[in-house]
């Protein structure tokens, strides 16, 4: 039990700091000076990539690009690495694994790097960073990036926000995103709908049927949110047949206590199967973060 509470604090050094050391700017214009100082220049084949790198796939075509402005104007940004523990004298990219392999393309000899004395774990969390951070990630990824850091290493939603610069409630949307099926996901992943379109479809009984529907018409994310609306009212009206029409004293003073203790209304719908569901109201997406925050507080109570 104490092991796993300590896992679960995350790094001594903070998030923060490990930001600092991966933060990724834009190219400096030709001519301009490095943004970050190298600890040193070593021969390309001496640098070895990560083996639990969690990113597997890199575009031909960015590759390309990266290479030719390395040609033109060499590395701008150092790569990060840590001694290898496989091999004396040679070093395992910590982040930037693009530009080495965009080094390679481009047949340089050597590479502008910083030497850093870093665990596993560290090793793994900054990368996860960099990947997060990279423009060119979809809706997804970024959102599996996010999960990553919460749930291998205990990271808050606020904390990682705080560190990324980014707001808590992108952050929040973007997790949403991880709770629709794969087909969807897929989707996504493929840019054959945006993030927007699949966040409108989180609530229905069907997003992969209604997902479908979206690529075929080629809806926009607003009508997207009106065939979603159509959807759930039309599932519903055959369960509403079907439930009770009356709620017992006990159903309603269980309501009254749930809405009491979220402060958000709270019904519960009893269905002629035995089965059921609850629905919680919520009126802004500030009252729906917290709920989530409650949830998972909950949830991580439980598993302790």
């Amino acid at each position: 039990m104490t092991t796993k509470k300590t896992a679960k604090r995350g790094l001594g050094r903070g998030l923060s700091a490990l930001m600092a050391d991966v933060q990724i700017d834009p190219a400096p214009e030709a001519g301009e000076a490095p943004r970050t100082k190298a600890d040193q220049v070593v021969p390309l084949d001496l640098v070895e990539p990560n083996p639990d790198q969690p990113r597997r796939q890199f575009s031909d075509e960015a590759l390309q690009e990266l290479a030719a402005s390395i040609r033109e104007k060499g590395v701008i940004q150092p790569l990060i690495v840590r001694p290898s523990k496989r091999s004396a004298g040679r070093f395992e990219i910590v982040a930037g694994e693009r530009r080495w392999r965009a080094c390679q393309i481009a047949q340089r000899h050597d590479v502008p790097v910083i030497v850093r004395e870093l665990d596993d774990i560290e090793v793994l969390e900054i990368a996860i960073i960099e990947n997060i951070q990279r423009a060119d990630l979809n809706a997804v990824e970024e959102a599996m990036g996010y999960r990553q850091l919460m749930d291998r290493f205990g990271h808050t939603q606020d904390k990682v926000a705080e560190a990324l610069g980014k707001s808590r409630s992108h952050i929040a949307n973007l997790l949403r995103l991880l709770q629709l099926p794969e087909e969807v996901l897929d989707h996504v992943r493929q840019g054959r709908i945006s993030a927007g379109h699949a966040r409108a479809l989180i609530t229905t009984d069907e997003p992969g049927r209604l997902a479908r529907e979206v690529i075929k018409g080629q809806l926009s994310v607003r009508e997207t949110e009106k065939l979603a609306k159509r959807s759930s009212a039309s599932d519903a009206k055959p369960r509403k047949r079907a439930a009770s029409p009356e709620k017992d004293a006990d159903t309603r003073a269980l309501e009254q206590d749930l809405s009491a203790n979220l402060g958000m209304k709270v019904g519960i719908e009893h269905l002629a199967d035995g089965s059921g569901r609850l629905i919680v109201e919520y009126k802004t997406l500030e009252e729906l973060d917290t709920l989530c925050a409650a949830l998972s507080s909950a949830r991580e109570n439980i598993f302790d």
